[in-house]
Formats: structure tokens, sequence, C-alpha cells
């Protein structure tokens, strides 16, 4: 390939009358597959409130349309299944203007491809399926703007909270099976993080200690490093953590201005995925914590009170649309519960779809809270949800087992726990 073949690249805005050209289009994605087309229009609708176009088609099928079709200002391509991705790409740079924005998808995680695709061929940027909506506003939208993207450590692990509508709708038994999926069985580095010091229930759950070391990180944030994290925490499995209180229920816990934030800033370090168990409640740390998080997950049950509560959650800081687009999942628990509504009247109440269901199963449940094992564990219906649940906050590729072998598993991670 020739040293001066590079697709286009936009990093600044450009608000010269050449931008808003009569003849040039705003945006269109080829890719080969339905979800990926779902997360670049929802991840994309804040940067292109118009929308963007999007044709079910390969790389080599967008060239030939694009010989065709007005000029785009935004042009994402997918290179899955290509074996020679960079020469197509070398294709696309003779049929795309030389100020186009090209983003482009596909199914490798190679470094070096990456590099290629986005040094070596001057792409604004490139990401592996499964494409999400949060990937995609985290990685495309800036581009699309016209803005650098913000830069992250490499290092820095994502912190997501789980929020109940309101109280009793089990956001605490998701958090902590969903910190389990990931961490013990996804093998990422993860710790559940359980915001009430008072009646917590993640250690409970995952039948951990609760230690104090939380409350201190919080009353004096002047010593929250590393070693201060790891001491509070207790291990539950090889690479997963609980970070969690007990507190005296007479007893007052202070909370510095910012201990928060400086407590998730050294987790990030530390851990890939922090899963915060995290109520609404008008209290600061709580606040900070949700304002903190990555992605947000909102669980509610199929109940006309837990949607309008869940509808007064989203909408603290804009409408409920702008949340979802910002980085907030809703989870549908219980579904068939004894005079609950049907998913149909859920998401025409909340006027918009949820993205996970979780049907009723209080006897699994119930047995696994009792017994502190995840429900996770078991095959079924739990389980499957949890999985999809852990797609959709941005952990991918984690493995899946049947039945034995998750028990198999479970016992080695757990049977010669103190």
């Amino acid at each position: 390939m020739p040293d001066d073949v590079r697709l286009p690249i936009r990093l600044e805005a450009d608000s010269s009358a050449e931008s808003a050209r009569a003849d040039r289009g705003a945006a269109m994605a080829f890719v080969t597959d339905p979800q990926s087309e779902s997360a670049l229009r929802e991840g994309l609708l804040d940067a292109l409130p118009e929308g963007i176009e999007t044709r079910r088609a390969d790389i080599y099928a967008a060239i030939a349309a694009l010989q065709k079709i007005p000029a785009l200002r935004v042009l994402v391509v997918d290179i899955s299944g290509e074996e020679q991705p960079v020469g197509a790409l070398a294709q696309l740079s003779e049929v795309v203007e030389p100020d186009a924005c090209v983003l482009v998808v596909g199914e490798s995680n190679d470094l070096g491809l990456y590099r290629e695709i986005t040094r070596g061929l001057g792409a604004a940027e490139y990401l592996a399926k499964p494409l999400t909506r949060d990937l995609v506003s985290r990685h495309f939208s800036p581009l699309v703007r016209g803005q650098a993207p913000a830069r992250t450590g490499l290092r820095g692990g994502r912190f997501i909270t789980v929020t109940g509508a309101r109280g009793g709708v089990g956001a605490s038994v998701i958090a902590a099976n969903l910190a389990w999926y990931v961490g013990a069985l996804g093998r990422r580095h993860t710790a559940l993080l359980d915001a009430d010091l008072y009646l917590g229930t993640a250690a409970f759950l995952l039948n951990a200690e609760a230690g104090s070391g939380l409350r201190t990180a919080l009353e004096a944030p002047d010593r929250i490093d590393a070693l201060l994290a790891e001491r509070a925490s207790r291990p539950v499995a090889d690479r997963l953590h609980v970070l969690s209180g007990q507190e005296n229920l007479a007893q007052q816990v202070g909370y510095a201005p910012g201990a928060g934030g400086q407590l998730v800033e050294v987790l990030r370090k530390r851990y890939n995925f922090i899963i915060g168990d995290v109520a609404w409640r008008p209290a600061p740390l709580s606040r900070d914590l949700l304002q903190l998080a990555d992605h947000r997950v909102l669980v509610l049950t199929p109940t006309l009170a837990s949607a309008r509560d869940a509808l007064r959650i989203l909408s603290l800081n804009g409408s409920a649309g702008a949340a979802r687009k910002q980085g907030a999942s809703l989870v549908l628990n219980r579904l068939g519960m004894p005079g609950g509504l049907k998913r149909a009247q859920v998401e025409e109440a909340l006027d918009m779809p949820v993205d996970v269901v979780i049907p009723d199963l209080p006897r699994e449940i119930g047995t696994a809270a009792t017994l502190g094992e995840p429900a996770a564990a078991q095959s079924g219906a739990f389980s499957r949800a949890i999985a999809e649940l852990a797609g959709v906050i941005g952990s991918s590729g984690l493995p899946q087992f049947g039945k034995t072998s998750i028990l198999a598993r479970l016992q080695s991670l757990f049977g010669n726990r103190k």
C-alpha cells in the first residue's frame, strides 16, 4: 500500500461555509449487523440530533454506494469478516472526501490493526464489536462533533452504579450478581462498592464480611490511597472484592466533601470494573457517586409507582431521554410478579423501552441470598439476564458456561474461602 494513502480525519470543528454545503450529507453508516445499527443510532443521537442513516452492508458495498451518493461529513464503515481490511480501507480512501470523519468498526481487538487503521490510514477511530450505546457515545461522539476524544488512562477502570427506582426492587441483588459475573466468572478485576454503610446487603449476598475501612475513607479522604482501598475491601473470589460497612445505627458517619470522588479514582487504578450499589438519596455521598458513574443502571419492578419514580430519577438532570443518551440503562426486574404490569404496559408508562428484563424468581433469588451465594451461578433466566446486563455496561467477551461448569467453577472459587 502506498505510504501516502490515508483516510481523512477531522479533529477540529470547521465553521466555514464549506462544512455546511447543501450537497453534502450529514452522516451514514454501513454495518453488517442490527446490534451495531442500534448502538450507532442511540450512541450518536447527542452528536447528530438529525440522526444517522444506516445501511446493512459491508465495506465494499459502502465503496460502491459512495460513488453514487452525495459526499458525507461523517462515515462509519464495517470491516468485519474482511481478510484484507487495510486494503479495503485503502480503496475506501479513494472515494471519501479528504475532510470527512471516517469511523471504523470490526471484529478484531488486535492492537496492530488498530494502529494501522488510525495511525497508518488516518481513520478517526476504530472500535471492535460488540458495539454498545455507551461505547459509541464515549469514543465516536466527540469526533463527530469535531472535538478530540477525551483521553483516559489505559488502566483506568469503569464505574457502574446500580440504583433502585424505589426500595425493594432488587437493585442490591442485581448489583452483587453483576459484580460476581464480571469478576469471578469473567475474570475482570472487579470491586463491589456498597454505599449504604448502615443497612447495605452487598457483603451479605456474597457471604463476605463488612469492614470499617470504607467509613475511614469517607471521613478522612486525605488517607485514601491504594493500600487503604486494598485493606478496606474483602475478597470474595480471585478477582472480586467487596467494599462495604456495617456501622452502628446510633452513630453518624461523617462525609468529607469530595471523598467519594477520591475513593472512586483510587479504585479505578486497581480494578477494571467498580460496581456501585448506590441508592438514590438526597445525601452528598449518593449524589457524588451517581454523578461520577460512567454508566448508570436503574432497576424497577412492573408497577406504576416504580415506573413513576424511575422517570423522576432519570429526569433529575434534564429529560429522561437525555439521561438514556448519556449512559443510563433500565432493568425491569420481577416481570410476572403477582399483580404486576406487563412489559408493554411498563414501557408505555415510561415512554421508552427497557434494556434488560428479569422474570420473577422469588424462590431462586431467596435461596441464593439466604446461602450467601450468587444466584447468577445457576444457569437459567436470571444468569442469562445478568450476562445480558454485563454486555450492556460494556463488559463483552465474558465466558458462557453450562450449569455443570458454572457449579464446578463456583466450587473452585469459593471452596477454600475462610
